[in-house]
């Protein structure tokens, strides 16, 4: 049973780098098919997919944010990171992380952390 948590600061000041970090247990983020995933919902909003990095180490980024996002990983802790720049009050949200066979679906097959608040403000 893959699990997944999340953890970093609950409240970020505008224009300063949003960064999270997911830690895995129950599978490795090297070795299995998933792509290991953010996704983040505003408030009163849909979820919003973010991107992912894939067990090689490759990235992929939603064309919205892939100007101030970064996806990264740490193989030795078994972790991923998220690192949004430049934030500002629409980017405070729900962010989850996920390891998904679909990018952008949510399958039966999939595995969520509980997700994190973050705020964005001064």
């Amino acid at each position: 049973q893959v699990q997944l948590q999340e953890s970093g600061p609950g409240l970020v000041k505008p224009s300063q780098t949003l960064s999270l970090t997911c830690t895995v247990s129950g599978g490795s983020i090297t070795t299995t098919p998933y792509l290991w995933s953010w996704i983040r919902q505003p408030p009163g909003k849909g979820m919003e997919w973010i991107g992912y990095i894939v067990y090689s180490g490759s990235t992929y980024y939603s064309p919205s944010l892939k100007s101030r996002t970064s996806i990264s990983r740490d193989t030795s802790k078994n972790q991923f990171t998220l690192q949004l720049s430049s934030v500002t009050p629409e980017d405070t949200a729900v962010y989850y992380c996920a390891s998904v066979l679909r990018f952008g679906v949510r399958g039966e097959t999939d595995y969520w952390g509980q997700g994190t608040q973050v705020t964005v403000s001064s």
